[in-house]
């Protein structure tokens, strides 16, 4: 079966401890880029689709693992992700009030 997609390091060793083999690439930075962007959506979806908190847990928990190497893939940390978060959740609030802004005009 062919894949053609960005999965964990650990993968590979899994595969074969399975008694399968597998082909991989190592990617350039201009390719693990999209790839990674690529991860992001799938994960996306997949989270989208879940039924229960169990799942939707797991799905978060890939998404932030994309967003640490998204971090690293921009010499960031994420600590420092975590800093301009809370700086723009300083300045502009963060998601918890559930507002559905429906429309702006002028006073």
């Amino acid at each position: 079966m062919k894949y053609n997609k960005l999965v964990r390091d650990k993968i590979p060793t899994i595969i074969e401890e399975d008694g399968k083999c597998c082909h991989f690439n190592v990617l350039d930075q201009e390719t693990y880029r999209e790839k990674l962007i690529e991860k992001f959506h799938e994960e996306t979806i997949e989270f989208e689709e879940t039924t229960n908190d169990d799942e939707a847990i797991e799905e978060l928990a890939d998404l932030l693992e994309l967003i640490h190497a998204a971090a690293t893939l921009h010499g960031q940390s994420i600590e420092e992700v975590e800093r301009v978060r809370m700086a723009k959740k300083e300045r502009r609030g963060g998601f918890e009030k559930k507002l559905l802004l429906i429309e702006v005009s002028d006073a």
